[in-house]
């Protein structure tokens, strides 16, 4: 009996061997290998950002990095407490940390400090035998050599938080520890952060790395080249100074964007590897909204910019003709209404322009009395119809995240939004870009391309090439007219600049070249029927914005420009920043 057992159990012993051995044999191979080997995921390098010229604008700098591998820390929680100790580290450096975590594969490094000082470097070092876990890595980290110059059209990269990524995209961001959050960073994510790629790594029963068995190698994030020129920022920055404001330059034959300038600017370096409560609350509470891009961003009552659209209208849709005149008394009364809607020249010199005013003069001098009669005849949907083929109040599709389309008002609109019916003052001051009406410089820029092009514009473009490979020009909107009534609206746009009663006659001094454009004054607060706008007893932020809008040379535009100037009186403010650029531009190949 004895033996007997002793047989069958050294079969089962034998069957158990075979079985592991042989009929599990793959599974437990597999279970060994994973115990040997760990796989690591391979961050990929992020994709540079260079001008037309190609100057860096967004590179990946050598640093620093302070890890921690959770499996390798005895007491996990007192490692963060004594690096908090020793480097100062803030709650949200521990948030990103924890939330980095769930994120990564098993005994793989989890980034905590990013830009190492060699103060830091050093603490490290003197107390590596009580961090278990610890590591410093060398890694890339993003860069902005240019730093506020380009802050609002490059955006900037930061470590990647709760929100920013959902459970589908998890695992592309395995390894990668930031993430495009505005601008360009932002619009072009996919592009910029290339492929993951895999090592496999021979490990020892303690987890420490032997050899690498075998790797993939991750694919570099794309190479972007813009229209961009940053020359002609740095000339835009400098010559906005101080002023709140936007500016935007476009290349009329291709969409091209070759300036975006938004102040206040803000330094995107100090946003990659998190910025500081007090630094971001300075930024955040600000009166002047730094972080605000004005170029597409901001709404404002674009004024008397819209006039030549509004005359080419007029001639289209022929309730004038090139020889209409309006007299001018430097006011305009509705039939039945007392009420009297003022030209901004009664404040100056107590009467209108002229007696009489026609379509050129009245784009030459800004005359408002002429664009009431015009806005009083089309009608607001008219009116509506017209300036929307000139895409205000629609989105131009430029490739940065979170553009807004400001407001085209029509008798449909006005019953929608605020439940009421339209009136006809109303559509008079509609009529000079004021009221209900708002556009963004960037929209205002589209719409001088179409000016300038008589009658065509492509979608604003950031990036000219992704990797060598251009962008093609998209078509955004087609305007028709005669030729006749473009020659008369341009002729009215070259003598605002060049006649001596143009309002931007103050930058003809010195040109060479040819200039057409359009000054604006867009009203803040509202001026009781029977006052005078007196700027001495405003406050700096009731005062009124100033706009100019130019293309040059005339006869075949190479460049388009749309300034703002936040609370500056007017458009004299912004036509000195319009001459700097168009200089600059001109001159370049010379």
């Amino acid at each position: 009996m004895l033996a007997v057992m002793m047989v069958l159990a050294m079969l089962g012993l034998l069957y158990r061997y075979f079985f592991l051995q042989v009929v599990q044999n793959e599974e437990y191979r597999a279970q060994s290998d994973r115990n040997r080997i760990a796989v690591r995921t391979v961050a990929p390098t992020r994709g540079v950002i260079v001008d037309r010229s190609g100057n860096l604008l967004a590179v990946n700098t050598p640093s620093f990095t302070l890890a921690i591998t959770p499996e390798r820390a005895d007491d996990l929680d007192a490692v963060l407490t004594s690096l908090r100790d020793l480097l100062g580290l803030s709650e949200t450096d521990i948030e990103l940390f924890t939330e980095a975590r769930k994120r990564r594969r098993p005994l793989s490094p989890v980034p905590l400090k990013y830009r190492l000082t060699d103060e830091e470097l050093a603490v490290i070092a003197v107390n590596k035998h009580v961090l278990s876990g610890v590591s410093v890595l060398s890694e890339l980290t993003r860069h902005y050599p240019e730093g506020d110059l380009l802050g609002h059209a490059l955006g900037y990269v930061g470590r990647i938080g709760i929100d920013d990524i959902d459970a589908s995209e998890k695992d592309a961001y395995r390894g990668i520890s930031h993430i495009g959050k505005v601008g360009l960073e932002a619009y072009y994510e996919d592009a910029l952060k290339g492929r993951l790629g895999v090592s496999r790594i021979e490990t020892n029963a303690r987890g420490v790395e032997l050899k690498v068995i075998d790797r993939i190698e991750p694919v570099p994030g794309a190479h972007l080249t813009l229209h961009l020129d940053v020359g002609l920022q740095r000339v835009a920055t400098s010559a906005m100074g101080n002023m709140r404001g936007a500016v935007v330059a476009m290349d009329p034959k291709t969409g091209g964007v070759l300036s975006s300038v938004s102040n206040p600017r803000y330094d995107p370096n100090k946003f990659v590897n998190g910025i500081s409560f007090s630094d971001y609350a300075g930024l955040r509470d600000s009166r002047d909204a730094p972080l605000l891009n004005r170029v597409i961003q901001g709404q404002y009552p674009p004024a008397s910019t819209i006039k030549p659209m509004l005359g080419l209208a007029g001639l289209n849709r022929e309730v004038i003709t090139i020889d209409t005149v309006v007299p001018d008394p430097g006011y305009y009364q509705l039939p039945g209404d007392p009420r009297r809607y003022r030209d901004w020249i009664l404040r100056v010199r107590g009467t209108g322009h002229a007696e009489e005013m026609n379509l050129r003069d009245s784009i030459a001098q800004s005359c408002d009395v002429y664009f009431y009669e015009l806005a009083n005849r089309l009608g607001i949907d008219a009116i509506a119809e017209s300036l929307d083929v000139f895409g205000i109040g629609s989105l131009t599709g430029v490739d940065l995240p979170s553009e807004k389309r400001g407001i085209l008002p029509s008798t449909e609109w006005k019953r929608r939004v605020i439940g009421s019916n339209w009136y006809g003052g109303e559509t008079l001051i509609v009529g000079i870009g004021q009221g209900y009406m708002l556009a963004t410089p960037m929209q205002l820029a589209v719409a001088t391309t179409a000016l300038a092009t008589r009658g065509t514009a492509f979608k604003p473009s950031l990036v000219a090439a992704v990797d060598g490979t251009p962008v093609q020009p998209e078509a955004l909107l087609t305007v028709s007219a005669a030729a006749e009534y473009w020659d008369e609206v341009f002729a009215g746009m070259v003598d605002t600049v060049s006649s001596a009663r143009g309002t931007a006659f103050g930058m003809r001094s010195g040109l060479a070249y040819d200039v057409a454009g359009k000054t604006g004054t867009a009203q803040v607060v509202a001026i009781a029927q029977d006052a005078t706008y007196d700027e001495e007893s405003l406050t700096e932020y009731q005062r009124n914005h100033g706009w100019f809008i130019a293309f040059a040379p005339v006869e075949n535009p190479e460049i388009v420009v749309a300034v703002l100037t936040e609370n500056s009186g007017g458009g004299s403010s912004a036509y000195p920043v319009a001459r700097a650029m168009l200089d600059y531009w001109m001159s370049r190949d010379e």
